[in-house]
């Protein structure tokens, strides 16, 4: 029998039980393209918040003496889990959050990639020595798991950005408590714990709550149980958590917000670089922190560009997830159908030129091009997330780079130009936390550090970084000759 499917997954996960929450809420999961009720939870109380992270903190003591090899193998096994299963996968995200079959791979092979990654850790942890001033002082520095992390996911890549901050403090030695977001319960939440429990992970060492602020407050970051918090989404929701976080001292790392802009310089592959524009804007119709929301293109250019990039745009299928060759599948939900359409509108009210102007059936709404877009107006400043990009020209590279960093975000970008360092040198003048040269503003690798600048967020993931964000350091000296002590 499929252990991957609605209703053995629409529950709360919690000390490795399955069971209803104790809350107030009938929280109901609808398929965002038909607008139906995939299933139904009743919403976790804080009694149950307390005891998932009870049941975090008792597993992970067990799960910290494992051997660090046999950890390594049971998330090497959790990895064979989600490629075993990738057809059952799939059709999760199809149905939970509109993902279209591309995205779906694309986003499986994310999380494939970044659980090997944390089975890598339980080797990693090694400590080091250090010299000392004091004679017959023998200084042993241990890097040892923080205890328990508490994770907070989006809708947009639910499955992937869940399981990068999970793999990843399981790997390093963690007991995890998610609480995914209400839309995409299951793939950003109770699809990990029972990928982890069918790895043979200790049961209750990955807990899932899915409920409502209302029913805890904020009991999940200031829960003491909680040392460190990782959280992906918004920047408004992500300065509470911030705040919340530093006035109880607790670590937080928080992936936020983007408006990316990808920048095309008067000597670019142009045919190449609309290929990049479309994938970084379009790719989940939009929905992507990364997503280039700003195309920036050199004035002697822009007719070409412009010509090339309709067409293209044009061609992108929009409709029914499910579909093999749909391009653009439904947004989450009406309320970010109605905030980009006020984007849009209140943008061309401002005097942006619409090139196409995208239509609304039910959630899914299809492309919009805004041209002649300045950068005070609301369109160049705002995330959008969904299919609409705003497009600017500039006469020089100092233009393009004024323009690039007069957003209070700094999350991704790109520079499209046949001279690599040129390229290289104007992606050091952007201030952003990553930058791509020939190449779109979506990218995620296992071992390279992810995150913003300015109002994308604070710290680092992947790899070291996350590695580092998990774990602390504790200092252990041994004086092996005895010391000479004032006053004594």
């Amino acid at each position: 029998m499929t252990h991957f499917n609605f209703d053995q997954l629409s529950k709360q996960a919690i000390g490795g039980k399955w069971r209803e929450g104790q809350g107030s809420i009938e929280m109901n999961n609808l398929n965002p393209f038909s607008e139906e009720v995939i299933a139904t939870m009743t919403s976790a109380s804080k009694d149950d918040l307390d005891q998932a992270y009870e049941s975090a903190n008792e597993a992970q003591q067990d799960w910290v003496n494992i051997n660090p090899y046999e950890r390594r193998d049971l998330l090497l096994q959790a990895a064979k889990v989600v490629e075993e299963n990738h057809d059952e996968i799939t059709e999760l995200i199809i149905e939970e959050l509109g993902g279209t079959r591309l995205k779906a791979g694309f986003e499986i092979g994310l999380v494939t990639n970044i659980i090997k990654e944390a089975s890598t850790y339980p080797l990693r942890m090694t400590g080091e020595i250090l010299p000392s001033p004091v004679d017959g002082k023998e200084n042993r520095v241990y890097q040892e798991p923080v205890g328990v992390v508490g994770v907070i996911s989006p809708f947009n890549f639910p499955f992937y950005l869940s399981m990068k901050s999970v793999a990843t403090a399981v790997g390093a030695g963690n007991g995890v408590v998610i609480k995914p977001h209400e839309d995409t319960p299951v793939t950003g939440g109770t699809l990990l714990v029972k990928i982890f429990e069918l790895a043979g992970l200790p049961k209750g060492l990955v807990n899932s709550i899915v409920t409502e602020i209302s029913e805890i407050g904020d009991r999940f970051v200031e829960h003491p149980l909680n040392k460190v918090v990782s959280f992906t989404g918004s920047t408004v929701v992500g300065r509470k958590i911030g705040e919340v976080a530093g006035r109880n001292l607790k670590k937080a790392s928080l992936e936020l917000g983007g408006n990316s802009a990808l920048i095309i310089l008067d000597d670019a592959d142009i045919d190449y670089a609309v290929s990049a524009a479309v994938f970084s804007r379009f790719t989940h119709q939009g929905q992507i922190c990364m997503s280039a929301n700003r195309v920036l293109v050199h004035e002697s250019v822009k007719d070409e560009f412009l010509q090339k990039y309709k067409s293209k745009v044009e061609s992108l299928k929009a409709g029914d997830p499910r579909e093999d060759d749909t391009i653009i599948g439904p947004l989450i939900n009406k309320r970010q159908v109605e905030t980009l359409e006020n984007t849009i509108e209140k943008s061309i009210e401002e005097g942006a030129v619409p090139l196409i102007r995208g239509e609304v059936n039910g959630n899914v709404v299809t492309p919009t091009i805004l041209t002649d877009v300045s950068p005070e107006m609301s369109v160049a400043n705002e995330e959008m997330f969904g299919p609409a990009v705003a497009v600017t020209t500039f006469k020089s590279d100092e233009e393009a780079i004024e323009i690039a960093n007069a957003s209070d975000f700094g999350l991704s970008g790109a520079v499209h130009t046949a001279s690599t360092e040129r390229g290289a040198e104007l992606g050091k003048r952007i201030e952003t936390g990553m930058i791509h040269v020939n190449d779109g503003t979506i990218n995620d690798e296992p071992i390279v550090a992810f995150g913003g600048e300015k109002m994308s967020g604070v710290g680092r993931l992947n790899g070291n970084e996350s590695l580092e964000a998990f774990t602390t350091k504790k200092w252990i000296s041994i004086q092996h000759k005895k010391r000479q002590f004032p006053y004594s």
